[in-house]
């Protein structure tokens, strides 16, 4: 369920003045504590060996690291043990509506920086559950929505993971394999200034072209 090429799909790279960058939306790393299994998937151990053996110069986080709100002392051991894990590579998180006090784990790591939104390169990186910052660019990423497509034939329905761009945005599936997703078509609406767009265009992680999906 997490192979390499299953994350490989879910995450994308694009070449920065930095170098290039890996990117990848909502982990939501601990996810076992809120959706009450009983099991350790150790979902972020292996995410981790993924990121260690793409070795990126830049790790682009869109929010959403972990998933209970809070930070309990196991949601911070598993987070500084990631943090560990990914072995000095530059990382940085856009905060995302369930990253509330990560920088307490996060300022321990010399690598790890914690912002609010980040420009380069006249691109913007965001989780996306706030209004846009007042800033000039050329182009958007973010998360927040697990965006998903619904396919429908006959009297059955398969949902499955999407890109999917609105205008200058693009926004990221969640790379973890175990979270399906909402259906873009709701979630649109979870992101303030997106929510009142009226199509978007839809890629599957292999990179097909889906077309134009209306909202």
């Amino acid at each position: 369920m997490y192979s390499f090429e299953a994350f490989e799909r879910l995450s994308m790279e694009i070449e920065t003045s930095r170098g290039r960058a890996l990117l990848i939306a909502d982990p939501h790393i601990g996810f076992e504590l809120s959706r009450g299994l009983r099991i350790r998937t150790h979902f972020e151990e292996r995410l981790a060996e993924f990121i260690v053996e793409k070795d990126p110069d830049l790790l682009v986080i869109l929010g959403d690291v972990k998933e209970p709100i809070g930070l309990s002392f196991t949601m911070k051991r598993l987070l500084m043990g990631f943090f560990s894990d990914l072995r000095g590579i530059l990382t940085m998180i856009t905060k995302g509506n369930h990253d509330g006090r990560i920088e307490e784990v996060a300022g321990k790591f010399p690598h790890v920086e914690v912002v609010e939104h980040a420009l380069m390169d006249g691109l913007i990186f965001l989780h996306g559950h706030t209004n846009l910052p007042d800033v000039e660019f050329s182009e958007g990423y973010l998360g927040h929505i697990h965006p998903a497509y619904t396919f429908k034939s006959g009297g059955a329905s398969r949902k499955t993971k999407i890109f999917f761009r609105v205008g200058r945005f693009l926004i990221l599936p969640t790379i973890n394999p175990f979270i399906e997703g909402f259906d873009v078509r709701q979630g649109i609406k979870m992101i303030p200034f997106l929510k009142d767009s009226r199509e978007g265009e839809a890629f599957l992680p292999e990179g097909i072209y889906l077309g134009r999906v209306p909202l």
